[in-house]
């Protein structure tokens, strides 16, 4: 990316973290972001396990042998941790930079959203983003899909069908196992994190400007959304961002702005996991017996920060 785009990159992702930290203040001081019980078992501040100076992270995935990606909305590129605390390496970088969300392929190499950038704002227009194959041990990088509103969001079905979302647009694009890309697929005003249920049947999706909360789209019927978690009143400027789900298949969401990271137990009832996760824009579970480990809960931040939010199980 050249240094005048990256600026510019910069500039929008300082001023949207800006916002955030002055929303995140009005909701942390109502006291409001955290007043629902902590999980069972859970609680407690997270703590710093990697830091990447002057990158804003996007996406995050871990794999199966415990290691760490990360996406960096400035540069594009895309960085690997071979274990908490130790320092983070880029691997690759995407095409046309504003690199987004991450998500694993059914054969296990890592999708990899770009224009996750300025380019969001007219996503739904312009459909100027796309997504890369990155295979995690050769580190080639295939193209995958093109001509879709954004990919700050990505899910994939056991099929191989990966939807793209876009918190500044409306529309979700989907990639069918054929290669065929429906930029259109569903209309969904400001769907930003993306996954899918163990069954395939919901994608669900957090709403973070627009009608904040969380909500499952059909997959059978993207038309009918269900939402499972309305945040009113100060509430509203606590920006759900890119969440995961358990191994009980409950919701797990970062707010943002609010600096916790909540449950979602049954449609309107939630506890805090953790606290001190301000600017967190996406949460993963560990998937190994080492590294980034199986049933532990880490984060990625427009700080540049990765964190392990303790207490928390899958």
């Amino acid at each position: 990316m050249g240094s005048s785009k990256s600026a510019r990159v910069r500039s929008v992702v300082t001023a949207i973290a800006a916002a955030l930290v002055v929303a995140g203040g009005v909701v942390v001081g109502s006291g409001t972001a955290v007043a629902d019980p902590y999980c069972a078992g859970a609680g407690g501040p997270s703590a710093e396990v990697a830091r990447i100076p002057g990158a804003a992270l996007e996406g995050l995935a871990v794999d199966a042998s415990g290691r760490a990606y990360v996406t960096d909305i400035v540069s594009g590129r895309v960085y690997r941790i071979d274990a908490p605390g130790q320092a983070a390496y880029p691997i690759a970088t995407v095409p046309s930079g504003g690199g987004g969300a991450l998500a694993w392929m059914p054969d296990g190499t890592l999708l990899v959203g770009y224009g996750a950038d300025p380019r969001v704002f007219v996503g739904d227009i312009v459909k100027a983003a796309g997504i890369v194959r990155l295979d995690v041990d050769t580190l080639t990088v295939t193209p995958f899909a093109t001509g879709l509103s954004a990919a700050n969001g990505l899910a994939v079905a056991s099929d191989g069908t990966v939807y793209a979302t876009n918190d500044f647009g409306s529309l979700i694009g989907r990639i069918g196992p054929d290669g065929s890309v429906d930029p259109a697929w569903a209309s969904f005003p400001s769907a930003n994190g993306a996954v899918l249920d163990a069954a395939d049947r919901y994608l669900y999706v957090s709403r973070t400007f627009v009608n904040p909360g969380v909500s499952r789209i059909p997959i059978a019927d993207p038309s009918a959304p269900e939402s499972v978690l309305d945040l009113t009143g100060l509430d509203s400027f606590a920006a759900p961002d890119g969440l995961t789900l358990d191994d009980a298949g409950r919701p797990v969401v970062p707010l943002n702005a609010g600096g916790s990271v909540v449950r979602i137990d049954a449609p309107g009832a939630t506890c805090v996991i953790g606290t001190g996760t301000r600017l967190t824009s996406v949460v993963a579970y560990g998937r190994s017996d080492q590294g980034f480990s199986r049933g532990k809960l880490f984060g990625a931040g427009f700080d540049g920060v990765v964190r392990e939010i303790p207490g928390s199980t899958a």
